[in-house]
């Protein structure tokens, strides 16, 4: 074992491994040119889809096979992307129905969950806008920080009304460019909004979110989400559970009834892409799109970089099959202004 400058690297496995400060870990395995394609398909592969696959009665893992794409025609199963290879069930899924075709980068039409100068972001709102239509998306969602992020110079009443004045003239400037007006409001301790309605009434889109009092139980965390969702003024679940991957555990919830309050309420659940978020977590995607609650791969953009970050959201969406007519995000224009009807409908 090797330790230099914050990083350890262990040779004594059959592979090497390398740590850096945070504790993400890099394997390198070296294997035989004749083993590379098997070695490779096994380490895709969750620990329970590579012992159901081994069990397959067609499979030889002696043979030299010479493309990942052989390792399917040997068992006679259509090919499996790598992010879906995580439960054994969707091997039979493959054989009988089929897979539908994952969401991609490129099915993302707009940026909803971005952040601007008049909080804690890094840019202007046109500067953001102009670098979302310069990269081909055809909206931009401004939500920035509501009141109670005091910290994060949230907006408080007057300067929301100001803020609508700029994009309303930012609007007709880059039309057919389209800037939607939103709020990543605070989901306080009773799972109230920190507006009232008459100001809630102002945005075309709320994202309700928790960035307070994370250290909760379950049933704390529960009560506070679920009158948030039950808001009628409320059209995204942010980040549901709060966690930093790495350095912060989610608060604890009841996964299983937040998706049915949410396809109750209309609401929508963020997969917030940054990549030290990526909330909601992608094993409980499948259950949502069963019972037809949209997911929205988001950004949560504090810069015109944080843009790229939705590729990560893309990658944790695939695990799940995520297509792209169930994620919000890549709504066209129209469909997301139809979207929007539907959700200021919910509120008379």
């Amino acid at each position: 074992m090797v330790r230099k400058k914050g990083f350890i690297c262990d040779s004594s496995n059959d592979y090497l491994s390398c740590k850096g400060p945070d504790q993400f870990e890099l394997r390198w395995h070296i294997v035989a040119e004749s083993q590379f394609f098997i070695q490779d398909f096994s380490l895709s592969c969750s620990p329970e889809f590579w012992l159901a696959w081994q069990a397959l009665p067609n499979f030889d893992a002696t043979k030299a096979f010479e493309s990942e794409l052989a390792i399917f025609e040997q068992v006679q199963i259509p090919f499996i992307p790598a992010a879906q290879r995580e439960h054994p069930s969707i091997m039979q899924q493959a054989k009988t129905k089929g897979l539908n075709r994952p969401i991609q980068s490129s099915d993302i039409k707009g940026i909803i969950h971005s952040h601007s100068t008049w909080s804690d972001g890094l840019h202007t709102i046109e500067q953001m806008a102009l670098a979302a239509k310069e990269k081909g998306f055809e909206y931009l969602v401004i939500s920035d920080h509501s009141k109670s992020a005091f910290y994060a110079n949230g907006l408080q009443e007057d300067r929301i009304r100001a803020q609508h004045k700029e994009i309303d003239a930012l609007n007709k400037k880059l039309a057919p460019f389209v800037i939607f007006k939103s709020i990543e409001s605070d989901i306080l301790n009773d799972g109230s909004l920190d507006y009232p309605d008459e100001i809630l009434a102002l945005f075309d889109i709320v994202i309700a979110s928790v960035h307070s009092n994370l250290k909760m139980t379950e049933e704390k965390a529960m009560m506070r989400l679920m009158n948030a969702i039950e808001n009628p003024y409320t059209s995204i679940l942010g980040h549901p559970t709060g966690r930093l991957l790495l350095s912060r555990k989610g608060y604890p919830i009841n996964h299983e009834a937040i998706i049915m309050a949410c396809a109750a309420n209309n609401v929508v659940i963020e997969l917030n892409a940054h990549p030290r978020r990526l909330d909601m977590d992608w094993r409980y995607i499948h259950q949502a799109m069963q019972e037809d609650v949209l997911i929205s791969i988001n950004p949560d953009a504090h810069a015109v970089d944080g843009f790229e970050d939705c590729a990560y959201g893309v990658l944790v969406a695939q695990k799940a099959g995520l297509t792209k007519d169930q994620n919000l995000s890549s709504f066209n224009l129209t469909q997301f202004e139809n979207f929007l009807v539907r959700q200021h409908q919910k509120r008379a």
